[in-house]
């Protein structure tokens, strides 16, 4: 099962480390602690308040929350023991020991353990005396011009001076005027050294190294290293300075060397270790070591990472590290540029509105927070370094032009930022050679091997009147040799729309390509023709030979699917047009007709004539900017499960199912001359397609009971709150085409459809009134509530007959108690006639007899104590995520006493059951049973109704009625009360898990009734 992950840190680093995790399919939710606005609800990334400086309330917490890793990312935690702390509580923790963490916490034991194990380093000492580390600086034999603060410093205890004076002012300060606190209270004084200085990584499970792309860091606050130092204003990876010779020696000589010192000296190091190194003449020498990811390193290096970071630290924990070594974007570069406020390194403004962030995110670019946080609805500053914006390319110099253009386009005021990241590694490239074609953006060779690739596969799509043979200037096609006499030629052109950005998200090229073809050989059958040749146009930043041969390949296939050939087709190179990673489709359609076949007889439509619905696979290639806008909002992930009726197929695979190609199955049956009219249902869905083949004055009414709707559309629609008339002008809804015929031949020609592919009689024509859609379909909104069909011998809508009932639908029940209500719910479920199961029992307080009842009936539970989280709504996202991992349907509250916040209401409405005691309108919210007896009244009783934002003001479902005696008491009668609830809400459950009433969009109870047509 997919674990939890809680990682420590507010930075850019830890959006980074969380970013990088959530894409692990082993990695069910990221929690961050604080985190920042990058981190908070972001798909499986969200924000805890948990304290992470209390290290034994951490440990319950991650014990409560079924937390299964902690990776620590600052270095300050990792010096305060929390490693140690929680895997002493039995918590699973990543990252080195407090005694491992010297080499970073103390400058001094650093500089000791080199000169111990003989790795290079700068010569040095260490002074707890500031008078007389200034008369070491001014009488050393070499340039002692380094002052560092042995302890933890965030990054800026280093300063490199320009002269002996400016050195032992640099010690006065950080002694005497206490610049960097107590982490000054020694200094060490080192030699200067010249040369390239650069960041080398490796992961360590004690024994094995694992070496990540060396980095480099760039302090200075200004261009060209000017200004005071900082944490970092940006980085690059790799580094071309760098050969595979100096990397090996670093691996040998310095970071193994450093491992096998710590074990020998009975400190095992296991996490990450990071070697500031300095390449001298002499060779590489240790600067410093840090203890964990750079802070912006980590957001260059782990986007270069192609291996799963979940499995590649559990790896390292389980000292398998040998057996699971990481694997790298071999050819690719990473730059990151940091924005600052203005006034960083010393004093800076908070609450800076930051603007553009989704503009650089549609640049394909990747904004990691650090600084910033969520105020009024915005994002605002709240920190020194504010953000980072990192892009990645195979070339340097266009990457580290991407990331300038990020940050550019972000905005907030006194924003700082350098615009000469990587400048080195520019100009050590440039020295080198001349520029090519290929420095560019343009790989000819690249583009050749494509084409030799697809060759034969557009050479298989040969067909009569053409050989597909590619290479050549134009493409021809013999109408005479394909067999028509007085043809027609019919053209039409398409693309695949962001369904690509779906496809680049799940890494899955191999069905766009009948996509592709099959857009725009639909469209052409709308005149009646046969597709005779197709011709593709892909276009890209950077052309990765595989993707794009995966792409073709599905095109040649689609096009033999259609019976067309592949005549030819463009691949254009276009550096600067797109992002790394994303290309674009275009597709062209040529087709013919006999001139007396073709489509539409608009003189031959008339009212009374029939409309044939042909199904279609799925979406097809319409409306995904608007999936993609229910996904963001939903916080579903393409990993995610599909609807139920999938099986085990992920909502991404659901959502790329490849359009369906009606040339073959309906060419047949058109030219058989009963089709009066062929529409294409695409883009404009059902209201706007039909329309483009009738007449004016005619339209056609639609029944939409009539017709299989996938479950993917009701889950679109659900999860969107999308109304009636949006489904119907954006999707198709289970119907890919429709055809016109008159009532003698609708049975004959559904036949022969049906023969072929599945199809329904949906509607028919009628006269077209003005002011009036030409398009009317009833019984949409209605279909897209019951998920089940009716039962047709069922009479009087008894919904106890539903056809199809092949699953139960899966409750999450809430409770904070005893749990009365949920024995009856347990009750209920186990009867075999029942419609619904529990999958699990969420409680947010431990111990409670509930959660006894839950495990001694065989039902998962889990524990969410509200009083870990510092909001209402992050408490409330938590227990989202379980309800998500358990695929809940229905909530059921049971004595939960917390109230809900208003997004997750919203997010699941019409799916939440609550109970009250008393006859709701009457009586709201608390001490029922007292104000029932208070009024005097004579009958009292419960109320199950969907959960509304308002306490006690949902669509009531179940109402059961209790007399009010003489003599009772708010106990007695709360005892009666209770025997009525346990009635009334496994009634209720039932009434909707049969699909028998549901929430309507006006916030009303709708009906499931028997409907004869």
């Amino acid at each position: 099962m997919a674990e939890r992950v809680l990682i420590i840190g507010s930075g850019g680093r830890e959006h980074a480390l969380a970013w990088k995790l959530a894409q692990s399919p082993l990695v069910l939710q990221v929690l961050v602690a604080p985190g920042n606005a990058g981190t908070a609800e972001s798909g499986k990334i969200s924000n805890s308040a948990v304290s992470v400086s209390n290290h034994a309330i951490l440990a319950q917490y991650c014990k409560d929350h079924n937390i299964g890793l902690v990776v620590v990312g600052p270095e300050a935690p990792l010096a305060a023991g929390i490693v140690d702390d929680l895997t002493a509580a039995g918590v699973r923790c990543f990252g080195p020991s407090a005694k491992a963490t010297q080499l970073e916490a103390s400058k001094h034991f650093a500089k000791d353990f080199l000169d111990r194990h003989d790795i290079p380093t700068a010569r040095w000492k260490a002074f707890t005396d500031s008078g007389e580390a200034c008369n070491f600086i001014q009488r050393a034999e070499f340039p002692a011009l380094v002052v560092k603060a042995s302890g933890l410093a965030a990054g800026k205890g280093v300063i490199v001076a320009a002269n002996k004076e400016e050195a032992c002012k640099a010690v006065k300060d950080i002694m005497q005027e206490k610049a960097f606190g107590s982490a000054g209270e020694t200094v060490v004084v080192e030699e200067l050294l010249e040369g390239e200085e650069v960041s080398c990584l490796c992961f360590s499970d004690g024994v094995t190294i694992a070496c990540m792309p060396p980095s480099q860091d760039h302090k200075r606050l200004l261009n060209g290293d000017q200004g005071p130092n900082t944490g970092g204003m940006g980085a690059y990876c790799p580094v071309p300075q760098v050969s595979k010779n100096i990397r090996q020696n670093i691996k040998e000589n310095i970071l193994q060397k450093t491992i096998d010192g710590m074990r020998r000296e009975g400190i095992p190091y296991t996490g990450i270790l990071y070697a500031g190194l300095m390449l001298t003449q002499e060779g590489p020498k240790v600067l410093e070591f840090n203890c964990r990811f750079g802070d912006p390193e980590c957001q260059v290096i782990l986007p270069l990472l192609s291996s799963d970071l979940y499995e590649l630290i559990q790896a390292t924990l389980d000292g398998k590290l040998s057996k699971a070594m990481p694997t790298w974007l071999g050819t690719s570069t990473a730059v990151t540029v940091v924005m600052a406020s203005g006034g960083y390194p010393g004093s800076y403004s908070k609450g800076r509105e930051i603007t553009g962030l989704s503009l650089a995110k549609d640049l394909g670019l990747q904004v990691f927070h650090a600084g910033t946080a969520h105020k009024d609805g915005k994002v605002v500053t709240s920190g020194g370094r504010v953000l980072t914006v990192t892009a990645i390319n195979k070339d340097l110099i266009r990457t580290v032009e991407e990331a300038n253009k990020g940050v550019e386009i972000i905005q907030f005021q006194d924003a700082v930022y350098r615009k000469d990241i990587a400048y080195r590694a520019i100009a050590f490239i440039k020295q080198s050679r001349g520029l090519t074609y290929k420095d560019s953006g343009v790989d000819i060779v690249a583009g050749n091997a494509l084409v030799h690739s697809i060759k034969p596969l557009a050479a298989a799509t040969s067909r009569p009147g053409c050989n597909a043979e590619l290479g050549g200037f134009a493409g021809s096609f013999d109408l005479k040799a394909a067999g028509y006499s007085d043809p027609i030629l019919v053209s039409g052109t398409d693309g695949v729309g962001t369904k690509l950005k779906i496809a680049q998200m799940c890494n899955r090229h191999d069905m766009l390509g009948q996509d592709l073809v099959a857009m725009c050989v639909n469209d052409i059958l709308a005149q009646g023709a046969e597709p005779l040749f197709f011709l593709d146009y892909f276009s890209c930043g950077k052309l990765d030979v595989s993707v794009a041969q995966t792409v073709i390949a599905g095109i040649a296939e689609a096009c033999k699917m259609a019976g067309c050939a592949l005549l030819g087709g463009e691949t254009a190179e276009m550096p600067g047009m797109y992002s790394s990673g994303q290309y674009d489709l275009a597709g062209f359609a040529v087709g013919a007709v006999e001139r007396g076949q073709m489509l539409p007889k608009l003189e031959r439509i008339c009212a009374g004539d029939v409309v044939i619905g042909v199904a279609s696979s799925g979406l097809h290639s319409n409306g995904f900017s608007l999936v993609r806008a229910i996904l963001e909002k939903s916080s579903s992930l393409c990993s995610s499960p599909a609807p139920p009726s999938y099986g085990s197929q992920t909502l991404g695979e659901v959502l790329l199912t490849p359009t369906r190609i009606y040339a073959k199955t309906l060419l047949p049956i058109l030219r058989q001359g009963h089709v009066k009219a062929y529409a294409h249902i695409t883009g404009g869905g059902l209201l706007e397609n039909i329309p483009r083949v009738l007449p004016e004055k005619l339209g056609v009414t639609l029944d939409a009971s009539l017709w299989k709707i996938p479950e993917i559309f009701l889950w679109l629609q659900r999860t969107g709150a999308l109304s009636e008339e949006e489904m119907a002008r954006t999707f198709n809804c289970g119907v890919g085409a429709v055809l016109i015929v008159d009532k003698e031949n609708a049975a004959d020609v559904l036949g022969n459809v049906q023969s072929r592919c599945e199809a329904w009689i949906i509607g028919t024509v009628v006269p077209h009134k003005t002011g009036c859609e030409r398009v009317a379909i009833k019984n949409l909104m209605k279909t897209f509530h019951l998920s089940q069909p009716v039962d047709e011998s069922a009479g009087g809508g008894d919904v106890s007959h539903c056809q199809g009932q092949t699953r139960k639908m899966r409750l999450g029940v809430l409770i904070s108690g005893t749990g009365t209500n949920l024995q009856a719910i347990i009750e209920h479920t186990k009867d075999p006639a029942s419609l619904a199961e529990i999958v699990i029992v969420i409680s947010n307080k431990t111990g409670v007899e509930g959660l006894k009842k839950s495990t001694r009936a065989g039902i998962p539970t889990r524990v969410i104590d509200h009083k870990l989280f510092g909001s209402r709504s992050e408490f409330d996202n938590t227990v989202d995520q379980v309800l998500q991992e358990f695929s809940v349907e229905l909530i059921c509250l049971a004595g939960f006493m917390r109230i809900l916040s208003g997004p997750f209401v919203k997010k699941w409405n019409g799916k939440v059951l609550n109970v009250h005691p008393s006859l709701l309108p009457s009586f709201k919210g608390v001490n029922a049973h007292k104000q029932v007896l208070q009024a005097g009244v004579q009958v009292t009783g419960c109320t199950v109704h969907f959960v509304a934002e308002d306490v006690d003001a949902g669509a009531i479902i179940v109402q059961k009625v209790v007399p009010v005696k003489v003599g009772d008491t708010e106990e007695t009668l709360s005892e009666r009360v209770k025997e009525a609830e346990h009635v009334a809400y496994p009634a209720a459950i039932h009434l909707v898990a049969s699909g028998a009433l549901y929430l309507g969009e006006d916030g009303k109870i709708g009906w499931k009734v028997h409907n004869s047509n």
